[in-house]
This record gives structure tokens, sequence and C-alpha cells, in this order.
């Protein structure tokens, strides 16, 4: 297993302990303490496609201090799947999409995963 595996194994794994909460609640606390719904609730957030800074390192910028990134998270992979977009739980796309077979194989979840 290479290193980015590992790290995104350990991802879904941290997922776990919000297996069997409903995506009704995931929801609520995502929009409730998200900061990015409090930061940026009159206008659109910054773009976070750069040239100079990986969008790895965007987002983390763009959730620093979040106190719900894992919910969030969790949330998207459930909603959205392999058809991710944008940040979300402090990872762009592309990382999710990687980490979304990686957490599939730990299991159902309520609510389940979009097929």
């Amino acid at each position: 297993m290479t290193p980015e595996e590992r790290r995104l194994v350990g991802i879904a794994w941290q997922l776990d302990r919000l297996r069997w909460v409903p995506s009704s609640v995931l929801d609520e606390i995502v929009r409730r303490d998200g900061l990015c719904f409090w930061a940026y609730c009159d206008g659109e957030p910054p773009g976070l496609v750069g040239v100079d800074t990986p969008d790895r390192e965007l987002a983390s910028r763009f959730c620093a201090g979040c106190p719900v990134p894992d919910e969030c998270l969790e949330l998207e992979l459930r909603t959205a799947g392999e058809e991710t977009v944008g940040v979300w739980g402090a990872m762009p796309d592309e990382d999710r999409r990687a980490l979304y077979p990686h957490w599939l194989r730990r299991g159902e979840r309520a609510g389940g995963p979009r097929r």
C-alpha cells in the first residue's frame, strides 16, 4: 500500500464514527456549524483553483478552523459519491474521488451512499 493509500484508508476509518448518524442530522450540523455557511453566506467563496498553490493546500485554507470537517466530508461522500465537486471536509474533489472507494469498503452507513 502506498503512503497516499494509507492516508486515505486512515481518513475512511476516521469517518466510521459517523457511520450511523442519519444524513439529515449531518446536513443540519454542517449547515449550522460549518464555517463556509457563515463566512460566505452573502457571496461566493474565493476561487480555489490556483496556479501557484496546489488544490489540497487551498482546500485546507478554505476549511481552516471549521469545527465540522468530518461531518461535512461524510455527508458529501454519501450524497455525491464519485461525482463530488468543489471543496468539502477540507478536501478537494480529486482527493475525495480517490477516498470514495476506500470509504465504500468500510461498509454500510445510515442513508447509504448514492450508487
